[in-house]
């Protein structure tokens, strides 16, 4: 067994070497835990940032005024006043999101008791700024026209007041959450790519025939190559983690970062015996990046980084339910966002090693077979 180790880590040796000299891939590593990061992180946007809006205000009364005050940046750009054919024009065009159309006589109509109306056309084109901007508008001309009224607005009292709190993510800003999850993102998709990429490499160049006649076994050749190069996604995606997401975006993790580390070591040895086992099927570089491309595609589509797993059909979250990307998902927000520790994170952790062993006994028998092949 001692032999075995000392074989596996000068394979590891050599597969750092050669990731080494690949340039394309180590661009592609530090593009994907940097750059990656901070343009997701700043550039999508779950909530409400900076829309474009524009008041036809037909009123020209101080009420009219303030709510057009009052709507603000970030969540707003400066609204401007236009014309009703102005208007009509800039939606059809997509550069207008809102438009608010205040009536003649709108505030000396609430001021003598009639409900009078307040316009609000929408470009949904744009759902997530429609859909939650009609809420915020709605909210700031509701606080707006209940400080104008010189007594309570006529209508039924509710019996409660609603206080929402905010738990884990207090001013609902989406980079948290996108950072973190690109992250998982891109650990997963490059963790299928080097693997691969390292066993086609071998092929297409020849060299595996050159393994072939040393004295090393197929099991230490598949498990360098998986130990390798996930260490490789293991550190940066740490790194990624602390630098990127943490110091520079100053997204708080409120979990065990050892914990963290543990659970990502798992994952990444269970992605990158997934990786290897689909280039045992796939006989070239153009055909394993097809393959790979769905496979990551439906892992990340149903994990719950892009849509929460409790939306999806009830039979479909009992089968994604074994996949490692969706349990690796689950409990990184367990542990990052909410502080959770291993006695509440342990069945994902149990989840994603079970695959990690699966993927990584599959993949050592279909590259065994690889090698007599070619032997």
């Amino acid at each position: 067994m001692r032999r075995w180790w000392i074989t596996v880590g000068l394979l590891c040796r050599k597969e750092a070497v050669s990731l080494r000299r690949d340039g394309v891939l180590l661009g592609l590593i530090v593009f994907a835990f940097t750059a990656a990061i901070l343009v997701v992180a700043n550039g999508v946007k779950a909530e409400v940032s900076h829309a474009t809006i524009a008041f036809i205000d037909e009123d020209r009364s101080t009420l009219s005024r303030q709510l057009r005050e009052d709507v603000q940046e970030p969540y707003f750009q400066t609204p401007v006043v236009v014309d009703r054919e102005t208007a009509r024009e800039r939606l059809d065009r997509g550069t207008l999101i809102f438009v608010v159309d205040v009536p003649p006589r709108f505030e000396a109509d609430l001021l003598a008791g009639r409900m009078p109306s307040l316009d609000v056309q929408v470009d949904a084109t744009a759902m997530t700024q429609a859909g939650l901007g009609v809420v915020y508008l709605q909210s700031i001309f509701l606080n707006r026209i209940a400080e104008a009224m010189p007594r309570p607005v006529a209508g039924p009292a509710l019996p409660f007041h609603l206080v929402p709190r905010i738990r884990f993510n207090p001013n609902a800003e989406s980079a948290w959450f996108s950072s973190v999850m690109q992250i998982v993102t891109n650990v997963t998709v490059l963790s299928i790519i080097l693997v691969g990429a390292a066993v086609i490499r071998e092929r297409e160049h020849g060299t595996i025939e050159h393994l072939l006649v040393l004295p090393v076994s197929a099991s230490e050749i598949a498990v360098a190559k998986i130990v390798a190069n996930g260490l490789v996604i293991f550190v940066a995606a740490l790194l990624s983690l602390l630098l990127v997401v943490h110091v520079w975006l100053g997204v708080p993790l409120a979990g065990s970062l050892a914990l963290f580390a543990l659970c990502l070591f798992a994952y990444v040895i269970a992605v990158s015996a997934l990786g290897m086992m689909l280039a045992t099927v796939a006989p070239a570089m153009p055909q394993f990046g097809l393959l790979a491309v769905p496979v990551y595609a439906v892992a990340y589509l149903l994990s719950g980084a892009a849509t929460p797993v409790a939306n999806m059909p009830s039979l479909l979250q009992a089968v994604i339910g074994v996949l490692p990307t969706t349990q690796f998902v689950s409990l990184t927000q367990s542990i990052l966002y909410r502080g959770a520790g291993l006695d509440t994170v342990w069945l994902p952790l149990l989840v994603i090693v079970v695959s990690a062993v699966l993927f990584l006994l599959t993949a050592l028998m279909r590259f065994r077979s690889m090698l007599a092949r070619q032997g």
